[in-house]
């Protein structure tokens, strides 16, 4: 294929964009993680009677799970993502 072809392709192709791999990720890769936190939290500190400490750990997975809810269900990850950013950057 030559490459005035791809681009003709490529210009065919309507409404190009990431929603596919998003849509994805909130399906499959999310409910993995979570449950993947839960059994580690459950093995690491339920095991050992250190509720506490499991606790301790949940109020920070409870913290990331707000950010990341906010971020899918108001389209707002781009603003929270430069505002996590500007607090490394300092800007």
């Amino acid at each position: 294929m030559t490459a005035m072809t791809l681009v003709t392709l490529a210009q065919q192709q309507p409404g190009l964009g990431t929603g596919g791999v998003r849509q994805w990720i909130l399906d499959n890769l999310l409910p993995l993680l979570l449950l993947t936190v839960a059994v580690l939290l459950l093995w690491l500190g339920g095991g050992k009677g250190d509720n506490a400490g499991v606790m301790r750990r949940l109020g920070g997975v409870i913290v990331a799970l707000a950010i990341v809810g906010l971020a899918v269900t108001t389209d707002a990850g781009e603003n929270i993502g430069s505002w996590l950013a500007g607090l490394f950057t300092g800007g």
